[in-house]
């Protein structure tokens, strides 16, 4: 099969038989925009964590990583704009009461809504008569704020509201001042922060895409705004780099200006990243230069100095922001569509998921050819305790190599082929005779037989 041609149906049901992501709250019959990341699709998830602290973290002197909370002072909200800007159109069905995304609407129509104002949508749907799925007249076009509220505390008040955070980006912007008085950073330096954020979505759609709580891995990097434009470059090169990482296809990632009148009241100026998803091409990551809005207005609703003295120039200035921003939920999505492929092996279809050895959840899947031979599947735990020690010692966690002996070795194949493991190893009764292993490839299903004394060199190379 051609990847162009996988569906979001074919990626969504060998999601749930295989193990990688369930609909949240399945046996009670959903919980729309929630899914729950079941333990393959899990590995893969922490897996890109990894990869992307290790790139943006760990290999760099450059940048701090924190973890804030969830639940932030109301006021963070007002400052940031969150609370009077972070809406989406929503148009309702006058007799249903359905609600609807109405650019959504719009675009399903094929009608252009960029830069359109909520009373510029109502008169497209009236003036082309556009109708809901259930044939009715829908309402004026008004703002929905997405962000979800709750209360804190004993008592149901204003007073006492907060805000589950629509993104992780806040929790960072008001502990720059945390950061300068405990570590003394010199200009530039960053800060990072993997976390869940939460957007009420009018109508989550596209499996894993649109969600309503989901995962972002965030970056705000800190500059003089004269050397904004050098850092910009610098991270678009690092996110094509990180998609390369972890097995993205490189023809598949798209930059897109954002013109002035689709950017977040934030930007002053963003580069999307779109993929192309089974869906269609859609934002993956974004890049924004924030210009010093966020400390500026913080800064003003906090009453705190945010500013930052350069000891060299003898400078006092409000930094700028350079905000790489990577959807991991998006992610998981994108690496799923691009490693699913079907083909033919042994006159046979097959479902197989060509990822990265990077991010698949088994490195290796130790197989004895059959498990009603006790000599032969003690010969084969035995091998796979010692390929889980060349794990360890090769720095990948040895629950990255798998023990599989259920089904015949032809079912055991496609069953691995279709969680993405890039290499089987089968113990057969040569292996008891000859002290040699069969090493089967994922991709090309060609065979390789090595011997058993081999195995410590081959994998840690």
């Amino acid at each position: 099969m051609d990847n162009n041609k996988t569906t979001l149906e074919d990626i969504i049901s060998l999601c749930k038989r295989r193990g990688f992501i369930y609909q949240g709250s399945d046996i009670y019959g959903g919980l729309s925009g929630t899914w729950d990341y079941g333990p393959l699709g899990l590995m893969i998830k922490d897996q890109v964590k990894k990869l992307w602290w290790e790139r943006f973290v760990d290999n760099r002197t450059d940048m701090y990583g924190v973890d804030a909370a969830i639940l932030m002072n109301p006021k963070v909200w007002i400052s940031s704009g969150h609370v009077d800007t972070f809406t989406d159109p929503l148009v309702e069905d006058l007799k249903t009461k359905k609600r609807y995304r109405a650019d959504h609407i719009l675009e399903a129509a094929g009608f252009s809504v960029s830069g359109k104002t909520t009373d510029e949508m109502s008169a497209m749907i009236k003036d082309n008569k556009i109708k809901s799925i259930d044939g009715n007249d829908f309402g004026e076009v008004r703002k929905f704020n997405m962000m979800f509220k709750t209360n804190i505390g004993a008592i149901e008040s204003d007073e006492n509201t907060v805000y589950l955070r629509p993104e992780t980006a806040p929790g960072m912007f008001v502990n720059f001042k945390n950061i300068q008085d405990t570590f003394h950073p010199r200009l530039p330096f960053g800060m990072a922060q993997i976390g869940k954020a939460f957007r009420n979505e009018i109508a989550p759609r596209d499996f894993v895409f649109r969600v309503r709580e989901f995962e972002q891995m965030e970056i705000e990097y800190f500059v003089n705004p004269k050397n904004w434009e050098s850092t910009f470059e610098h991270f678009q090169k690092e996110i094509k780099e990180f998609s390369h990482d972890i097995g993205l296809d490189r023809d598949k990632l798209h930059e897109l200006e954002v013109s002035k009148e689709d950017r977040a009241h934030y930007s002053s100026r963003t580069v999307d990243f779109e993929y192309d998803f089974p869906i269609g091409k859609k934002e993956l990551y974004g890049l924004a230069y924030r210009s010093d809005f966020d400390l500026k207005a913080h800064m003003e609703g906090s009453k705190a100095d945010l500013t930052y003295f350069d000891e060299e120039t003898k400078e006092r200035f409000i930094p700028h922001c350079i905000e790489p921003s990577f959807g991991l939920d998006r992610t998981i999505l994108a690496i799923l569509g691009t490693a699913y492929t079907v083909d033919t092996m042994a006159d046979e279809e097959r479902i197989v998921l060509k990822l990265s050895p990077s991010v698949a959840p088994y490195r290796v899947a130790v197989l004895p050819l059959v498990k009603n031979k006790e000599d032969l599947v003690n010969k084969a735990k035995e091998i796979f305790e010692k390929i889980k020690n060349i794990a360890g010692k090769n720095g990948i966690a040895k629950s990255k190599i798998v023990y599989d002996e259920t089904q015949s070795i032809g079912k055991r194949y496609r069953r691995q082929d279709e969680i993405g493991t890039p290499i089987c190893l089968t113990v057969d009764f040569d292996t008891l005779e000859k002290g040699t292993v069969t090493l089967r490839d994922r991709d090309s299903g060609k065979q390789e037989v090595v011997k058993v004394e081999d195995l410590e060199g081959l994998f840690s190379k």
